[in-house]
């Protein structure tokens, strides 16, 4: 009996050993799902997601009874001519549906329906070619429905269905004036509180965008409607108006006006949702977002994983690649950090969340280069009108010898350069680093990266590379790397007419620094251009 007894104990600490090993296993490798961002999207069968201008909410499905995310955007004609045909912007914002997608851990998407289409449009507005975009959907207890608030044309349309997922029919159109001042919203997305379960529309002054509201959604004689309006900011212009919630604490969240182009991520904090916010008069810059504006976004929407281990906000940026030229992906998704209330903006490529426990990593093949393919500046640099800079977002220009970097136009050498059609079907977007000069010039143009007080840039070997086109006259053009005191180098300096690879491999990181670049010494006129940066850990 002893013997067997042994055996069995020995044999069953064995077991549970082997199960505990593989749960580890099957936690880390099963649960932790990637993010990549600087890419276009699929469903789970391999369609396109396209959602643009929208946001995720948490909803029962109606046939399973189970909570799941389902997230409504934007379907625009551009968005399929622009992923096939990345090379060419596209001019204007045509409207085909309200998409929906599901998901129970926020990643992998099932496309549902849909939910609202142009046929339904022209019910009420004969057709008309208008703005159709920046809508959220909130569930209405009192009617057991679920209404869609998006804007249309120079108002705020409100549609309803019985389902998350069915076809949402025209309830009313709300003109705004007489509660802020301007019959449309400038920007607007809905946001839930799911502590409270109201739901709130968050949106800007329709007219130069100078002021920020916040409106509860409910019932108003017995029809979906805007409650109260609480002006929450005024000061300078912003749009892509959003807002989440993070250890009891609102943060409203918006950008700068540049359009379709990416900006500043900018923030207040309050703990109630209609405030007083902190530092009302002047909106703070969210830590991280400088070096590369916010990874080519703009503040679209966020959503906050309540994980039974961390509570993780995702922030959902838009990238309006089809109407700006500026990369590929319209989705591009990030991990919050906080340093106490102060948010930090993880700039990643790529990285992984476990939706369950809302633990997340950066993920092995994350770029470490900010603004690598130089899309963040969407205008010539330096650039005398808004926003006036000098530098190249993230990267710093030295002159050696050659003209000074300035504001005068007719001078100073142009750091960027507009990708043709051509030179854009081998690197991404309109713009490329460039290293010229009208006189004989000696540059150096660095990056400095470093690790943040939430991502390290962990010792190990790695790999830069970047695509490079040149012409002759070089007597020096490399690429370097230096870390730990030691620099590692690349020469090309022979004319490249065509746009080519290079790397530098096995490049040691010890101490959580390194400095990457390029060197030139050149006759007047010579170029250089540098595209898709890359900093990769081996």
């Amino acid at each position: 009996m002893k013997k067997r007894f042994n055996y069995s104990y020995i044999t069953i600490l064995h077991l549970l050993s082997l199960l505990l090993i593989a749960s580890k296993f099957y936690s880390v490798n099963a649960q932790a799902i990637n993010i990549k961002n600087d890419v276009f999207w699929n469903t789970t069968d391999e369609q396109p997601i396209n959602s643009q201008g929208g946001g995720i909410f948490k909803f029962t499905d109606p046939i399973t009874k189970e909570k799941k995310y389902y997230w409504y955007g934007v379907h625009y004609k551009e968005a399929d001519i622009y992923r096939n045909n990345p090379s060419v912007t596209l001019p204007s914002a045509t409207f085909e549906s309200v998409t929906c997608y599901s998901s129970t851990d926020l990643v992998n998407w099932t496309f549902e329906s849909d939910v609202m289409t142009r046929d339904e449009l022209k019910k009420k507005d004969r057709e008309r070619r208008t703005w159709v975009g920046r809508l959220g959907v909130a569930y209405i207890q009192e009617l057991h429905q679920y209404a869609m608030f998006v804007q249309h044309g120079n108002e705020v349309l409100i549609t309803v269905c019985d389902t998350p997922t069915g076809q949402f029919t025209w309830h009313q159109q709300i003109n705004m004036k007489e509660m802020i001042g301007t019959s449309n919203t400038g920007d607007q997305t809905v946001f839930t509180d799911e502590d409270t379960g109201k739901s709130y529309l968050i949106y800007s002054y329709g007219k130069g965008r100078n002021k920020i509201y916040v409106s509860e959604i409910g019932i108003k004689e017995g029809m979906v409607n805007l409650l109260d309006c609480k002006e929450v900011f005024q000061g300078e212009n912003r749009e892509g108006n959003c807002m989440f919630k993070y250890k009891g604490k609102y943060y409203l969240n918006a950008s700068n006006i540049y359009g379709w182009d990416a900006s500043l991520a900018y923030y207040l904090v309050a703990d109630d949702i209609r405030g007083p916010y902190e530092n009302k008069k002047g909106m703070l810059v969210m830590n991280g977002s400088s070096d590369d504006y916010a990874h080519v976004t703009q503040t679209g929407f966020f959503y906050t994983i309540k994980g039974t281990k961390q509570e993780t906000v995702v922030y959902c940026g838009d990238r309006w690649a089809n109407f700006a030229g500026n990369g590929l992906g319209y989705n591009q998704w990030f991990p919050i950090s906080f340093d106490g209330s102060v948010p930090y903006f993880n700039s990643l490529s790529s990285w992984n969340i476990n939706p369950t426990t809302g633990e997340w990593s950066v993920a092995t093949d994350n770029n470490y280069a900010k603004n690598g393919s130089f899309e963040a500046d969407r205008k010539n640099i330096p650039s005398p009108v808004k926003p006036v800079q000098l530098q190249l977002t993230g990267w710093d220009t030295s002159v050696i010898e050659g003209n000074k970097i300035s504001l005068d136009t007719t001078s100073s050498p142009i750091l960027n350069h507009n990708n043709s059609e051509n030179e854009r079907k081998v690197v991404v977007g309109e713009k490329s680093l460039a290293i010229s000069d009208k006189i004989n010039f000696k540059r150096k143009v660095y990056q400095v990266i470093t690790s943040s007080p939430f991502v390290k840039l962990e010792k190990g070997n790695y790999t830069l590379i970047a695509k490079v086109k040149n012409s002759s006259s070089f007597d020096k053009l490399e690429m370097y790397a230096t870390s730990n005191d030691k620099t590692f180098k690349v020469t090309f300096k022979k004319e490249n007419t065509s746009w080519k690879t290079i790397k530098i491999e096995n490049i040691v990181i010890k101490n959580g620094k390194i400095e990457i670049g390029f060197e030139a010494e050149g006759a007047a006129n010579a170029f250089c251009y540098v595209d898709d940066v890359l900093l990769l850990k081996n």
